[in-house]
């Protein structure tokens, strides 16, 4: 059996590989990612990071964003959101963003992964999973970069943030509220 044919037999569909961990299975590791990359096998998605694709019915799946983000950061301490989430809250936010938006602690910056565009920030605290309490809090972090008019989007947050829970909005507020949100949340909290 040839080096190569070695290292696809430890090849999982659907799986995200980084170069590192193929290394142990080859000697020849970059030559023969460029050959399985060449030959279809693997797809490469960025700098060092490989995905093997799974088949569907409706053709090749690409890899779950969950999956392609935590082998890239070498971590599974992160939040996976975007703008969209906004528009739940029922505030007026109704514009559709192609971007990602990825709570970590490790990388800041804009990330080209698998053919989708991530923005990578670095925050000391982020909970594990979206409420709607942070997501409000997070609106408001963020109101200069939405496509709406803040004034309006304002109104009815601060509409919004009174039929919240106080406790749980409170909470969200002092972990993951910068100065501005802080400020403009104070009267709805400290009722």
């Amino acid at each position: 059996m040839s080096k190569l044919q070695e290292l696809k037999k430890h090849l999982k569909r659907g799986k995200v590989y980084r170069r590192a961990e193929l290394s142990k299975w080859s000697t020849a590791v970059d030559r023969h990612l460029e050959e399985l990359v060449n030959e279809g096998t693997l797809q490469k998605l960025s700098q060092g990071l490989y995905f093997y694709p799974e088949f569907t019915v409706f053709g090749e799946a690409p890899p779950e964003e969950e999956v392609l983000v935590r082998s890239f950061l070498k971590d599974s301490r992160f939040l996976l959101t975007s703008f969209n989430a906004y528009n739940a809250l029922g505030v007026g936010t109704t514009q559709l963003y192609n971007q990602k938006t990825v709570y970590n602690h490790k990388r800041h910056g804009d990330f080209k992964l698998g053919g989708k565009t991530f923005s990578f920030k670095v925050k000391p605290h982020f909970p594990l999973k979206a409420t709607p309490e942070f997501l409000l809090v997070d609106l408001l972090n963020n109101l200069d970069q939405l496509a709406e008019d803040p004034k309006e989007v304002l109104d009815k947050v601060l509409q919004r943030a009174k039929r919240m829970d106080t406790k749980k909005l409170k909470k969200s507020v002092l972990e993951y509220g910068n100065i501005k949100t802080k400020k403009l949340l104070e009267p709805v909290i400290a009722a």
